[in-house]
């Protein structure tokens, strides 16, 4: 028997003698597209139309195919087909609401990408008419809701979203996306929640709900008020805000699952000796190929949750006893663990049930912990744009962290210790930390440790100036917490000061390229005030005296970076140069910082003259400098301890924009709409007559 095969719509037999025969829903489409009404030949017509199984590519690429003009002769039956579509939503029989879901789709992408140069008003107008434009919407708007909200099928709840995020990232820019203003006017912002605070709901279209929910986020947030903006900011309602929370948590930990398995693979085998020659470029480029995916968009809700809604704070500190379990209730977190917890390495990060129960023998992982793996991960490398907007998205959302008055209590909190495993950039001069030998400390020590990181691998030619700035930001507020609060927090400060003095060093030799690009002053005086914020309120905040005197001894040993600092700032602020009143502003900063350098100096050469030492231990120069505190006088400087707060409409609003923008892409490029098959669909719905 000759054998049957399709393509584009076409049933061809595998004889070259008999014409190409076209399925039936092509020849109803044919017929759309022509300037008379096919319902005056068959009444039946639309009935029929969403009983045929919809051919999306033949649709949307006959819709691409016309010109404006023709597009325009055919305006009737295009608005007549849509507005059927939004008819057969309410309908009993499911088959007929996927396929006018699926419809819908193919002329909503057909339509826009015939009009892009366009404005949304001719699109609107093409699609469902401006006369009719209101109540159609409204009716789409209202039947998506239902269908979302109801106990039915979830193959439809999922169409659902897939039409959704078809809609709104149909445009590059969805703040030009007019048909938004309908998604606005009737929100379908309580079905998103509803979706997220139910565990079924949540584990089949949780990714696609919060992705959805963070775009709608960002329709001219600038410009008016946009009401999901105003209710995500109100939310308070603990499952779902936890739901929310988890289907970010799943995302992030996919994300550092497949970067750990690509890291052991290429550091395994054929791979390893290649990998020892050229650094991280294999893992950088295997990892390229996952980031790229969609974790910006999961990013930028997390986000969005954590800078708009004050009770997703509490969030972030939740445990995940559900993860990777299809039917486990949540439990609470447990405020005293007994045992290490979070010491699990990335690659068991991924919700599964080996993380689950909250018993004493078994390790608990956080949203705020995997969030910190992720952004160790990607803020490795930030040569690549991509990954330096990822990097920069990380920095902001621990900048609101570490602002948030409640979000510092926990991170602070000596009765909720992790172990966390950061992802540490390979060095020619250090050794891999072992995971195992990892301290148990509280959540801001792992924060404090990944602002290290960065500063200690990012000093090279193409300087990330942003990123610098907000990370030092960062240590700022948490260090203006520590002093508010009094916390004296068992933290490996050493690890900080030697970073920061070999950034300054780096300033200092890269003078000239630097100043070409950047104002490194403003860096250098940052970096500086953190030294002062140590030297005068170190006594509230660091955990013990001899730490205070390790500050001092610091500060001693590497007095030539300062002297160098001090030398090259007084050279340019007694320049009449652009450079003059920043410069002045370091040379002001530094008067500290050099009082204690020659105040201690002397006295540790007189000790060592006294008693003929060449070269003093560290244990001889902490003594003399205990013992010369007395006569030390240091000037009281204002303002340390005030910082400005994260405002994202006066500073950021460029940055989120283009962020959005390709998102809105990448969502677009990624949806898949045909996904499910007829056979499945007629298994789900059986009932169909």
């Amino acid at each position: 028997m000759a054998q049957t095969e399709k393509k584009g719509g076409l049933l061809r037999k595998s004889s070259a003698s008999k014409k190409p025969l076209k399925e039936k829903v092509v020849l109803m489409y044919d017929e759309i597209f022509t300037t008379e009404d096919p319902s005056k030949c068959n009444p039946r017509f639309w009935e029929e139309l969403f009983l045929m199984k919809v051919n999306l590519e033949y649709l949307e690429g006959k819709l691409e195919a016309l010109d404006g003009e023709e597009l325009m002769k055919i305006k009737d039956n295009i608005n007549c087909l849509f507005q059927h579509c939004i008819q057969a939503l309410g309908e009993e029989h499911p088959i007929r609401v996927v396929n006018a879901l699926q419809t819908l789709c193919a002329l909503i992408r057909g339509v826009h990408q015939k009009n892009k140069s366009t404005s949304g008003f001719d699109i609107i107008n093409m699609l469902v008419g401006f006369d009719k434009a209101e109540l159609c919407m409204k009716n789409l708007m209202e039947s998506l809701d239902s269908l979302l909200c109801a106990e039915g099928s979830e193959s439809l709840k999922s169409l659902c979203l897939k039409l959704l995020l078809c809609l709104v990232t149909v445009t590059d820019n969805i703040s030009q996306n007019t048909i938004l203003e309908y998604v606005m006017i009737n929100s379908i912002f309580e079905a998103i929640l509803q979706i997220l605070s139910s565990p079924l709901s949540r584990r089949e279209h949780g990714y696609d709900a919060v992705v959805l929910l963070a775009l709608l986020v960002n329709y001219r947030k600038y410009e008016s008020v946009n009401p999901y903006i105003v209710k995500l900011s109100i939310v308070d309602d603990e499952p779902t805000l936890n739901g929310m929370g988890l289907v970010i948590a799943q995302a992030l930990s996919e994300y550092n699952r497949q970067y750990k398995d690509k890291e052991e693979e290429h550091q395994s085998g054929f791979f390893s000796a290649l990998t020892n020659m050229v650094g991280s470029m294999f893992i950088a480029d295997a990892d390229e190929k996952i980031s790229v995916q969609t974790n910006e968009a999961i990013l930028l809700a997390l986000y969005e949750a954590v800078h708009l809604n004050r009770n997703f704070i509490t969030v972030l500190a939740q445990s995940h006893p559900e993860m990777g379990l299809m039917t486990a209730p949540t439990s609470p977190v447990p405020t005293t663990p007994v045992t290490p917890l979070g010491t699990t390495p990335p690659s068991s990060d991924v919700i599964s049930s080996a993380e689950l129960p909250l018993d004493a023998d078994v390790q608990t992982s956080n949203l705020l912990i995997t969030f910190l793996k992720y952004s160790s991960i990607v803020m490795q490398d930030t040569k690549d744009e991509h990954r330096l907007h990822s990097g920069k998205l990380c920095l902001i959302i621990l900048t609101c962290i570490a602002e948030d008055q409640y979000a510092n209590a926990f991170l602070h909190d000596d009765n909720m210790n992790f172990r966390v495993n950061l992802h540490r950039m390979p060095m020619r001069h250090r050794k891999k930390a072992a995971d195992k030998n990892l301290p148990c400390r509280p959540l801001v020590c792992a924060v404090l440790d990944l602002m290290v990181e960065f500063i200690v691998t990012h000093m090279m030619k193409e300087f990330p100036m942003d990123l610098y700035v907000r990370c030092i930001q960062i240590v700022h507020k948490l260090l203006c917490y520590q002093k508010k609060s009094r916390v004296r927090l068992h933290y490996t400060w050493r690890e900080l000061w030697s970073a920061l003095i070999n950034l300054l060093k780096f300033l200092m030799s890269n003078e000239t390229v630097l100043l070409a690009k950047h104002n490194i002053f403003t860096l250098a005086l940052m970096v500086v005030n953190l030294f002062n914020m140590f030297i005068t309120y170190g006594d509230t905040f660091l955990p013990t005296p001899s730490s205070y005197d390790e500050l001092y001894y610091e500060i001693i040993r590497m007095h030539q970076n300062f002297d160098n600092l001090y030398s090259m700032v007084l050279r340019l602020s007694t320049n009449a140069g652009q450079w003059k009143e920043p410069a002045s502003k370091v040379t002001h900063a530094l008067v500290n910082i050099r009082a204690i350098i020659n105040h201690f100096n002397p006295k540790i050469e007189s000790y060592a003259a006294v008693n003929h030492i060449s070269q003093l231990s560290e244990d001889q120069v902490l003594e003399v400098v205990r013992s010369n505190y007395d006569t030390l006088t240091l000037k009281l400087q204002d303002g340390l301890d005030q910082y400005e707060r994260y405002s994202e409409q006066h500073k950021e609003a460029a940055f989120f924009k283009e962020l959005v923008r390709s998102i809105s892409i990448n969502v677009r490029k990624n949806l898949a709409f045909n996904t499910l098959s007829q056979e499945l669909l007629l298994k789900e719905f059986s009932t169909i007559s």
